[in-house]
């Protein structure tokens, strides 16, 4: 079933609404995590808040247009205020999956086997996403974590798909410069 049927349904009966939830529970957990809400209670806190936000606004999703798209943005929207909240800059967390991290350092006309090493350190890894602007590290994490398209990232972030694309190449330059390939651990 698509995430429209299920919205339709959970118009028109509640019980349908549980259906989203499991759904999209996990992946934005994951999001949330990887984009700076590491406590896993302050998680929970952030993700209630998403889906009690989506529950309130889901007459005013039109079924026409992503339902993915809409609940990242919530979820986006949410883990920013969840920051302005506690007055901190948002740590990030990185799961150590090193094909993505290495698609993710690779250059688009170079092979990533010939640039890195087959293995990287996810803590560094992880540091070196947290150093960069959050603008970069949000578009990086949609790109190659969440597996979204220049176009849901759009959606997401409200920006055109011409800055995600700017905003990936930028972000994927400027993470290529806080890690020097020589220093990656094993």
């Amino acid at each position: 079933m698509t995430d429209s049927e299920i919205v339709i349904k959970a118009l028109a009966d509640q019980q349908h609404f549980g259906e989203l939830i499991e759904r999209y529970h996990t992946k934005l957990d994951r999001y949330i995590g990887r984009i700076g809400v590491r406590n896993p209670d302050d998680r929970e806190d952030v993700l209630q808040e998403i889906f009690i936000k989506v529950y309130r606004n889901l007459n005013n999703f039109d079924t026409s247009l992503s339902f993915s798209s809409w609940i990242y943005r919530i979820a986006h929207n949410e883990s920013v205020s969840w920051y302005r909240k506690q007055s901190v800059r948002p740590e990030g967390n990185l799961v150590g999956e090193s094909d993505l991290i290495l698609e993710l350092l690779s250059d688009d006309n170079s092979s990533a086997e010939t640039t890195f090493d087959q293995t990287v350190n996810a803590s560094e890894m992880s540091r070196a996403l947290n150093e960069l602007e959050e603008k970069y590290r949000t578009v990086l994490i949609l790109r190659f974590f969440e597996y979204k398209e220049y176009e849901e990232i759009s959606d997401i972030l409200k920006i055109p798909v011409g800055t995600v694309g700017t905003l990936v190449y930028r972000g994927k330059q400027r993470l290529k410069t806080i890690i020097n390939p020589e220093q990656i651990h094993v």
